[in-house]
């Protein structure tokens, strides 16, 4: 599939797409996380591009929401199920499910959904859930103590964009190499060429260093772990509370991590601790070792019978007199002894292995002094070697913990993902359960159904509309099944503009592959929801024109529509409505298209048009106490009663009145 063949996708985006590691697989496996991972794609892009890429492999190119009103209750549906989330990868997740009049896109979702609704939304999960995220990508990692080298260009250009982490060196001959090895702890050398150079350092010469980069470059594995931590383990305790099989072996993950630390240096290496604390600790043991040693010579002096009083010699010895033949001739033991001492400090303290305590030697043992000094080269010497084996620990720990996580890293992947889609599963299996719903029958326009609807139309049973203003388990349940041009009438605020709302939500919900709020629902596959909206008062000349002109463009071609309209007789006077409607209603009749029209002039509407139309009615029961008593399932076949209608005949039979009387025999 070609990148830019995707809905949506320009050339821009699908150069960032090729930045994935694979990007067809990545856009068509839906995974809204790994596509917001190309650069300058957030998760909100992703899912759109997700969404053209389900589009594109389903050949669905239609748009089934043709109208504002229809696009607001997809976005009511939508907001119903992102509720129900907990990661924010859910929600953007939830955005790929859209109203499809695709056969095969209305299976896959439903298969998915079907599964889903198995899923038990325990809180412990939810829980769990709290912690996980996509994974991310940290910053590169600049490694100073290593470099790549190599005398071709073009291996320079394709080192620098393949190991960012590292320096890339251009070098001539062995030469040069061995000058890198001075500056570098180690140094790896790109061109076979090389194969077989000695010389002095920790230089390797390694044709495939680009190709393995958990081994060039440990420190980029080592980060991506460090820097997700927390998802990681987030996802492992998700996995652990649903009881769901890993893709990764937790005991394995949790012990690597335990050996990384946030920043991604090793940790939990006796070794490399002891060589860490050692250089850092360098100077401040040269400088008490040299305390000790004064100290005992201080206190030798003090002690010592000498040619003049020992307290003389100390002040003269502190006021910087020569003392270096004094000590060797009169205190040669004691020196000896103080510098023992010394050294036995500075090795102590260091926690020095016998072969770096004789580098440690060297440090304390030149002519004699007071205060005793040290060898500042000899402890040069030895922070080269404590820094020197330090690194080469810290490398080899990092070599072996990297190759340790390179064989989780797919499965670590696989592990979040699958903790990120269970919150997706969950949230529709919450939908589903807090408002009742069921999976409903999305049949093909031709289909032989039950017969009041032959496979066209729509069914619903027990439907209650979780878009209403009260409580969902207030709702009432309706009934209410509809095939070809049908007019709605009923009382004001009988639930006539609800109804629509509900028709239009599980007619939605249903070509979205989701479950619906019913006991019972069959939907035809509709090719456009078209829902209008009851105006706000009669339109202006233009308006008005603008309005007939949409209809005129809906009518041709309505087969496979559904058609939803609230009140239409609002947009001008009720006289010409009717006429309107009326013409309308046929032209739809003609193409066989489903359409539902509330409207209080059904009576009107019914004398004038050339077809009989179906006229169904939410009927009131009557007054009680000033309120409506209404069944708000529509009546089929049936011209309900107005609401001054119903006001009219509780005055004819409350007051015994010829008024009344003949107002009502006007009805």
């Amino acid at each position: 599939m070609e990148l830019e063949a995707i809905p949506g996708v320009g050339a821009k985006t699908a150069a960032a797409l090729r930045e994935l590691d694979d990007p067809v697989a990545t856009v068509e496996s839906g995974d809204v996380a790994a596509i917001a991972r190309a650069p300058g794609v957030n998760e909100a892009r992703a899912a759109r591009i997700a969404r053209g890429a389900i589009r594109r492999r389903h050949d669905d190119d239609g748009r089934v929401l043709a109208t504002d009103r229809a696009r607001e209750v997809y976005r009511s549906a939508i907001d119903l199920l992102r509720e129900r989330t907990v990661t924010d990868y859910a929600a953007k997740r939830l955005e790929t499910f859209y109203p499809s009049a695709s056969a095969s896109r209305i299976d896959e979702a439903q298969s998915f959904v079907e599964a889903a609704t198995e899923r038990d939304p325990d809180p412990a999960v939810r829980e769990a859930l709290t912690g996980v995220e996509p994974l991310t990508d940290p910053p590169t990692v600049r490694v100073r103590d290593r470099c790549l080298a190599t005398a071709d260009a073009e291996t320079l250009a394709r080192a620098e964009s393949a190991v960012p982490e590292l320096s890339v060196e251009t070098v001539e001959d062995a030469r040069d190499i061995s000058e890198l090895a001075r500056s570098y702890a180690t140094v790896i050398v790109l061109d076979e060429t090389f194969a077989g150079l000695d010389v002095e350092g920790d230089v390797h010469v390694r044709p495939d260093a680009l190709e393995t980069p958990a081994e060039t470059v440990p420190e980029r594995l080592l980060a991506f772990f460090a820097a997700n931590r927390e998802r990681l383990e987030a996802a492992a305790a998700v996995h652990e509370a649903a009881d769901l099989s890993p893709a990764a072996d937790l005991g394995s993950l949790r012990d690597a991590l335990a050996r990384l630390d946030d920043d991604g240096t090793v940790v939990g290496d006796a070794e490399l601790e002891r060589l860490t604390a050692a250089v850092d600790d360098l100077d401040a043991a040269v400088s008490t070792a040299e305390s000790v040693a004064d100290d005992r010579l201080r206190e030798a002096i003090r002690e010592r019978d000498v040619t003049i009083e020992g307290t003389d010699f100390l002040s003269l010895v502190e006021q910087g007199a020569r003392v270096d033949s004094l000590l060797d001739r009169e205190l040669a033991d004691e020196y000896d002894e103080a510098i023992a001492r010394a050294r036995e400090q500075f090795a102590d303290a260091l926690r020095l292995e016998p072969e770096e305590a004789e580098l440690a030697e060297r440090v304390f043992g030149g002519d004699p002094s007071f205060p005793v000094e040290h060898d500042e080269s000899a402890v040069s010497r030895l922070r080269t070697e404590l820094s020197a084996a330090r690194d080469r620990r810290a490398a080899r720990l990092k070599a072996e913990l990297a190759s340790d996580l390179g064989e989780l890293r797919e499965p670590v992947e696989e592990l979040v993902r699958d903790a990120l889609e269970l919150d997706v599963e969950l949230a529709i299996a919450r939908f589903a359960r807090d408002f009742d719903c069921v999976m409903p029958d999305v049949v093909e326009p031709d289909a032989e159904g039950e017969p009041e609807t032959a496979g066209k139309g729509f069914r619903i049973e027990d439907g209650r509309s979780p878009l209403l203003d009260v409580a969902f388990e207030d709702a009432e349940p309706i009934d209410y099944a509809v095939s070809g041009a049908t007019l709605l009438s009923g009382v004001n605020s009988g639930g006539k503009t609800s109804t629509l709302d509900l028709v239009a939500l599980v007619v939605v919900l249903a070509q979205m592959g989701m479950p619906v709020p019913a006991a019972s629902a069959s939907v035809e596959r509709f090719e456009e929801v078209h829902y209008y909206a009851k105006s706000q008062g009669t339109l202006d000349a233009g308006a008005f024109e603008a309005t007939l002109r949409d209809f005129g463009d809906l009518v041709e071609g309505a087969d496979g529509r559904l058609v939803l309209v609230d009140e239409l007789e609002s947009i001008t006077e009720p006289g010409a409505s009717a006429k309107i409607i009326a013409g309308i209603l046929e032209a739809l009749d003609e193409q066989d298209a489903t359409a539902v029209f509330v409207s209080h002039l059904a009576r009107e509407i019914r004398d004038a048009a050339d077809f009989d139309v179906a006229v169904d009615g939410i009927e009131a029961a009557g007054l009680v106490d000033g309120e409506l008593r209404v069944n708000r399932s529509p009546r089929k076949g049936h011209l309900a009663r107005s609401t001054p209608e119903l006001i009219v005949e509780k005055l004819a039979g409350d007051r015994d009145t010829e008024f009344y009387e003949s107002l009502l025999e006007k009805f």
